[in-house]
């Protein structure tokens, strides 16, 4: 299924816990709350003052959001009002992540900082410094102990949230790291970047474990399957691929008509939501023929 909503790119797209909606972040300054059985818009949010670049849903019940407006906002996610704003970058946020138990959220910057806040009072509980370039990414582990962090520097860090240290730089990307994520288990990284690869990361030792190769050009958006067994990835090259994650082979690609932005998969099920440049969305349900297990018709 793919639909129009968004008047310029899609630039973040989170599914609910529940798996029936997904929220979508555009630089149309709005997010707009979908229904992924019917692929309707239900809501869209409006109180940024620029470019949305990243959503995320917490524990089903709020929507956090990141903006070029250097704020983070809280949203309710049945009213669709806005609950806080959250300050203190002083430049764009690019990325949010949140923590399993939906408490606390890490937000990376274009001021070089990642910043640690609690949601519940919108407090900032401490800032995290190390890279050098634009933070342009940012994901948490499964236990809430650690974050992982990709940048314009061209590392990727992973950072111990209880202390705020800096635990590890893994280096290996030529280009901008432009997306983060972290499998189910917390024991594997994926990176993705302008040098068009994806590279998977073990956690632990900080070893590249192996190199997806198969985009022409930059890789915009990575995702893990719930299930820990798939990657996906988008690209500037209009499409977007399905990848093995432990054979690094590619299982499928499609085809946007414009660049494809940022990918998520459905917390139940073989569901991917995609956005793309054009401002479309894509509700996808990929059936392998190798995978009898989520058949989705």
């Amino acid at each position: 299924q793919s639909h129009g909503g968004h008047t310029r790119r899609v630039n973040s797209v989170s599914v609910t816990p529940d798996g029936q909606r997904a929220i979508s972040a555009s630089s149309d300054h709005t997010l707009k709350i979908w229904d992924l059985p019917s692929g309707q818009v239900i809501r869209t949010l409006q109180g940024h003052n620029d470019v949305v670049n990243a959503v995320k849903v917490v524990n089903g019940r709020w929507i956090v959001s990141a903006s070029k407006d250097k704020t983070l906002k809280i949203w309710d996610m049945d009213s669709g009002k806005e609950v806080r704003t959250l300050f203190g970058h002083s430049d764009a946020i690019n990325s949010v992540a949140v923590s399993p138990d939906g408490r606390q959220a890490v937000s990376a910057s274009k001021d070089t900082t990642l910043k640690m806040w609690d949601l519940e009072n919108g407090d900032e509980i401490c800032s995290l410094f190390g890279h050098s370039a634009k933070v342009t990414s940012v994901s948490i582990t499964p236990d809430g102990r650690r974050a992982i962090s990709g940048s314009s520097d061209i590392t990727v860090k992973i950072w111990d949230l209880e202390s705020g240290r800096e635990m590890n730089v893994l280096l290996g990307h030529s280009e901008t790291v432009n997306a983060v994520a972290v499998t189910p288990d917390g024991l594997r990284a994926i990176s993705a970047s302008n040098d068009a690869s994806l590279k998977i990361w073990d956690v632990e030792s900080g070893i590249e474990i192996l190199t997806l190769s198969g985009h022409i050009k930059p890789v915009s958006g990575v995702a893990v399957t719930p299930d820990g067994r798939l990657v996906v990835s988008t690209s500037d090259d209009n499409t977007l691929k399905v990848w093995d994650l432990d054979s690094g082979q590619c299982l499928a690609t499609f085809f946007g008509e414009s660049l494809m932005s940022c990918c998520a998969c459905g917390s139940t099920g073989r569901v991917i939501v995609a956005g793309e440049r054009s401002g479309r969305m894509h509700i996808l349900r990929p059936v392998f023929p190798h995978d009898p297990v989520e058949r989705i018709n």
